[in-house]
This record gives C-alpha cells, structure tokens and sequence, in this order.
C-alpha cells in the first residue's frame, strides 16, 4: 500500500495565502505517513480577472513558487503533484501547467492543459481559457519511486503517474494514450464549476479509472471564491474497478488520505485485461 494525501483547497487571489495552505498540508501529509500529495488545479493563484492576475503570472524559471514547491517536497521527503499553476509563455500566452516536485530535490516533471475550456454554461457562466492561455501537446506519465523503510532495511516501489488537468477528462483518447502507458494513477486536478459538477464530475472520474484500469486520484477547488466563483469540490480517488475509495464533500477544503493497492491494479487488469485487449478502429 502506498499511502496518498489530497487537499481539497478553496484558494484565492493572493499566492502566498495559496502556498501557505499547500506548506502547511505538505507537512501534515507526511506526519500521517503520505508519500505523495496531490493539490487542485489553479492551486496557487484561482483569478478569473486576467488583468489582475496577470502580475503574479511569471515564466516558469522566474517562479518564486517553483523553487519553494522543490524545496518543500525535498524538505517533507514527500511527492508533490502540484494540480497546476499559471506559467507565462515565452510568445505572451499563458500555460495551465501541473508539475510533480520530487524529494530529491531536482526540477519538476511538467504537463501542459491540452484541452482548453470554452464553454457557455446554461447557468449563464462563460468561459474561454483560449482567450488566455495555450493548449499543451504532449501526454506525460511520469515515475514516483517510493522509498520506505521497512525492518530488513528500505524498500522501493515505483508508480506511474498520468497526468492531467480538468476539462481534459471529457476527452477518453488522452485516457486511453495514459492507459496504454500502463499509468498506475491518473491525477485529474480540477476547479470544476457546479452545475457541470453535479452532472458529470462522478461519472466522468470513475469511468476514466475504469478505462485506464487505474486510480484516479481528482483534487479539486470548493466552495465560494475570492474571484467570484463557485467549485463543485468532491475531491475523489476512484480504484481500477470503479469504486469511489475517497470523497471530500462539497462543502469545505481539508486534507484527505488513501491508500494506493498496486495489487488491486494488477488484480483488476487480469479480471478485465481491456487494455491488452484493445484493437486500433479504422476510421
């Protein structure tokens, strides 16, 4: 079993409230015995007034946050997947981009959105993240090797990791390039809003985890923010077989635990080998 930790976040329009929240779950995380712990989407700045957050929108390598989330992970011996931040771009546009630190210190895996959200709501909610940033291209699944100690000595063990961000959920090819990867969890941080919440969020997550035949572990924003809006939360982990191992609720931030059964995956996978079995459909 490896130990996960989830934080469910309302965050804000200042960064440094934002980090301080993650700071001080690195650290309860890794008291209650957690290797890795995942935040939401948008977890260091949540703004929807572009023109003010743009001040606190930098290029990846003048991030003061980047190395304050390196040094954390590194200081806590804890994995931290970072649901996402905004990162400015060389060419003026923005990125959504999620990052895992690792406690060795060195500088984090990244993954850019893919899927951009331009919506109209029938609630009266627009969006356009188009307007603003730049969908990503490439999938990533990265390792988390897990170092524990154990009374002959230590013991490793590694984990895949896919990695994506909210409104890329709604799109299975992604999730089926991750599965076929033999990602063992999925992250799927998220800010999503309340009506497409109520009508999608659960069956969307434990679809994807069927699919990949993988965790899916989803952090996600709650509740009534600074800028304005409003997050569904039910921050979620969903096993390979589809069942809901974690819900957070969607009514307050918090910190959430979990236990990842590599077992289980391999169990589920052998019971219903669909990714083995998987043909290429011509169009």
């Amino acid at each position: 079993m490896i130990r996960i930790a989830i934080l469910q976040m309302t965050a804000g329009i200042d960064p440094e409230v934002n980090f301080s929240a993650i700071r001080d779950a690195a650290h309860e995380a890794r008291r209650a015995g957690a290797e890795v712990l995942f935040t939401p989407e948008m977890s260091l700045l949540l703004d929807k007034d572009r023109q003010r957050a743009a001040e606190h929108v930098v290029l990846h390598e003048e991030s003061r946050y980047v190395p304050l989330l390196r040094n954390l992970a590194e200081d806590c011996k804890l994995h931290i997947a970072l649901g996402s931040m905004a990162v400015a771009l060389p060419d003026g546009r923005w990125a959504n981009r999620s990052m895992l630190f690792r406690p060795g210190g060195e500088e984090p895996a990244c993954y850019d959105k893919i899927h951009m959200f331009d919506v109209d709501l029938a609630s009266g909610e627009s969006w356009r993240e188009s307007n603003a940033y730049r969908a990503g291209e490439d999938v990533a699944v990265e390792e988390m090797t897990i170092v524990r100690k154990t009374t002959d000595g230590e013991e490793e063990q590694t984990l895949k990791l896919g990695m994506t961000i909210c409104y890329d959920i709604r799109f299975p090819g992604l999730f089926d390039a991750l599965g076929r990867k033999g990602c063992d969890v999925i992250a799927i941080p998220a800010a999503f809003t309340v009506p497409t919440g109520e009508a999608h969020w659960h069956v969307l997550q434990r679809a994807r985890a069927i699919e990949a035949s993988a965790y899916v572990v989803a952090a996600a924003q709650v509740g009534d923010h600074e800028d304005g809006r409003r997050t569904y939360g039910h921050s979620l982990v969903v096993d390979p077989w589809g069942e809901v191992v974690l819900d957070m609720g969607g009514e307050k931030p918090g910190l959430g635990f979990a236990d990842i059964d590599l077992d289980r995956i391999a169990e589920v996978r052998q019971q219903v080998p669909s990714l083995a079995n998987r043909r290429e459909i011509a169009n």
